[in-house]
């Protein structure tokens, strides 16, 4: 249980820094690209999640967005977003979170997504299924992808490739399905286990940005591969994740199918 507790006391103090500085001014600066932003209070909410999972667990590994890999001798990774979606925190967008996922010997254990603006808690552990604010979730029982309300995102770059983002965007948008890009992965994975959406796919994120998310699918009855449809890693770019009924639809058209 300590674990839990860790994970629950880690992602709310990340969350508590998030919501004390939304309404005030913080420096702002970019990464990869002009909009792969970094902001103060990124730094600021990682450094507070490292000071509770360190207090408890010195030994164990991080894997996090803004700090990188901290390598130890441990079967344990915390995998950490300390702000998804920081666009749309950087611009005053409440629909951003906390991420934070444990993974023992490469498979994920347990997971926790926290919007705090919207009071959202987001947590699963293998085999005891997945709740948000403490009650059980579950995916959707939509069967077919035309009836389906979907979630998507785009790289800040996009590489010349068949069946890229904004292709398979099209083709799903042209017969008339609504596709969503709210801007955080781990929202959108979530929103999957609750049932909201009914399927997610992205071609290119980070483990910070699926490994809690991928576990909350899961344990929520729902499915998750790559691409290819093969078993997920959070260490790949590529996933389709959905309520299970849909997953073949949707694996062939960003694959390059039809509806």
């Amino acid at each position: 249980m300590i674990h839990k507790h860790t994970l629950i006391e880690a992602t709310m103090a990340g969350a508590a820094i998030m919501k004390e500085y939304f309404d005030k001014q913080y420096t702002i600066s970019s990464k990869s690209s002009l909009n792969d932003l970094v902001t103060e209070v990124d730094h600021k909410s990682e450094e507070a999640i490292f000071n509770v999972i360190k207090n408890h667990f010195p030994h164990h590994n991080i894997l996090s967005e803004e700090s990188g890999p901290v390598i130890q001798e441990s079967h344990y990774k915390w995998i950490i977003d300390p702000i998804d979606g920081t666009i749309n925190y950087a611009n005053g967008i409440p629909i951003c979170c906390v991420s934070i996922g444990l993974e023992r010997d490469g498979i994920m254990e347990m997971g926790a997504v926290y919007n705090p603006f919207l009071g959202e808690f987001f947590f699963a552990q293998r085999g005891f299924g997945a709740t948000l604010n403490n009650k059980k979730i579950h995916v959707s029982d939509t069967l077919e992808l035309k009836r389906s309300c979907l979630a998507t995102g785009f790289p800040y770059t996009y590489l010349d490739a068949v069946n890229g983002p904004l292709q398979v965007f099209e083709k799903l948008v042209r017969k008339g399905i609504p596709v969503r890009r709210i801007g955080s992965a781990a929202i959108d994975l979530c929103w999957v286990a609750a049932g909201r959406f009914d399927g997610f796919y992205e071609h290119k994120l980070q483990a910070w940005d699926s490994a809690a998310g991928l576990i909350i699918v899961l344990e929520a009855g729902g499915k998750v591969t790559d691409l290819s449809g093969k078993e997920y890693n959070h260490y790949e770019p590529g996933i389709i994740a959905s309520n299970g009924l849909i997953h073949e639809s949707l694996l062939n058209v960003v694959n390059g199918g039809e509806i």
